[in-house]
């Protein structure tokens, strides 16, 4: 390269790489810092294409804590999009094989795996402890409930999404920039709205919505997430981030531009903890004493609010009949949503707040829904206090913790 080529600037040319080292080729870039990738955590909402290419990238880059959250197991179309997955992988969690290919491709890294729905099943908690979030899910309810957790707990998050040869990836950077929700339409929030009122879906019925993609949209899309995630945790040596911003891109075309977000000062997503207080609680907790134990600190008045809403019973409109069901939203099936007199769809009931006169005090957190490692707040007025279920932190964590 001669002298004046670009990207001479960049590289530390004082740097003697070893031959041993790993990462020889990063040091030459003069503003990196590969102890703070090594010391990184990160989570990872969705293991398919998008996710595998992240997962891979976070690998060779040496990130050092990766958590992994997906429901699904692998299938033969998967092959053709997932860099991490083997034919002798079909039928195993997409999230366990991803982590297990983490750590092959660099023993350095530290990989936890998280099966179940994110955003029923994920525990609040974990948000708690990451540096940074990528979404890559094709799912808006998913966008919003990642998008609310690192509000609440100030903390970045890029988001991806591919279809066909088309994708953008876009970055969120609390507490002061725009959020996921500040780019939501009135049809989005109708949409999502619907989906959140008759929640209960079959299995084919969401295999239906699914987004045709190709891996080469997948590599270009993750490809500038985790560049962002890179530039963020170097973000004292003033490098421009994309936050606020979407990078769309066309690859029929070859062309890619940039979009700006604008904040929505009254948009209600904007919400971050001034304080999460720890506690010995956990999923095995029955919601009476929480409730108690929010009242001794807070005050006679006081009520709980839980982070996420809990069907806890199914009304036929047609039959007036009430199922009693305690779950989160997100495992209810369809078949047991219908009536079992009329077939018709049955309404959910969904209560998120704990007032004391409820006949299911002596019920668990667990036993309601609520996911190991979440955060319940107590609340008087306006006036709020939030605490983590630490007593299930070494479940969810696991070599993370």
């Amino acid at each position: 390269m001669d002298a004046d080529e670009p990207g001479l600037d960049i590289l530390d040319l004082t740097v003697e790489p070893e031959d041993d080292d790993r990462y020889a080729r990063f040091r030459l870039i003069h503003w990196w810092d590969q102890q703070r990738l090594h010391e990184a955590r990160v989570l990872v909402v969705g293991a398919g294409a998008l996710g595998n290419e992240i997962v891979k990238q976070l690998g060779l880059l040496g990130v050092g804590h990766v958590l992994v959250a997906d429901m699904d197991i692998i299938e033969r179309s998967n092959l053709t999009r997932s860099v991490l997955f083997r034919e002798k992988d079909l039928g195993r969690r997409k999230a366990e094989v991803a982590c297990r290919a983490l750590e092959d491709l660099n023993p350095e890294v530290t990989a936890q795996p998280f099966v179940g729905n994110t955003v029923y099943d994920l525990g609040a908690g974990v948000y708690s402890e990451m540096d940074l979030v990528f979404g890559a899910l094709d799912n808006r309810e998913a966008r919003v409930s990642i998008n609310q957790h690192c509000w609440n707990h100030n903390i970045p998050w890029v988001d991806g999404a591919i279809e066909v040869m088309q994708g953008v990836a876009r970055m969120f950077l609390p507490p002061d920039g725009p959020c996921y929700e500040c780019t939501m339409s009135e049809l989005d929030y109708k949409l999502l709205n619907m989906r959140r009122s008759c929640a209960l879906l079959t299995r084919a019925e969401m295999l239906a919505g699914k987004v045709p993609t190709t891996p080469t949209t997948a590599s270009v899309i993750a490809g500038i997430q985790v560049q962002e995630a890179v530039k963020y945790l170097h973000r004292d040596r003033g490098l421009p981030l994309l936050d606020g911003k979407a990078f769309v891109f066309n690859g029929l075309s070859n062309d890619s531009y940039i979009v700006e977000y604008q904040r929505r000062e009254d948009c209600l997503a904007h919400y971050t903890y001034p304080e999460v207080c720890p506690t010995n609680f956990g999923s095995e907790t029955p919601v009476g004493e929480a409730l108690e134990f929010v009242r001794r600190e807070m005050g006679p008045e006081a009520v709980l609010d839980l982070s996420r809403e809990v069907c806890v019973a199914l009304r036929c409109k047609h039959c007036d009949e009430v199922q009693p069901l305690f779950r989160s939203l997100g495992q209810v099936t369809e078949a047991e949503g219908r009536c079992p007199t009329c077939e018709e769809m049955r309404e959910p009931e969904l209560m998120h707040t704990i007032e004391g006169d409820e006949p299911y005090l002596d019920k668990t957190l667990g036993q309601l829904g609520i996911p190991p490692y979440d955060i319940f707040t107590g609340r008087v007025g306006l006036e709020m206090k939030h605490y983590v279920m630490g007593a299930d932190r070494a479940e969810v964590m696991g070599k993370l913790a």
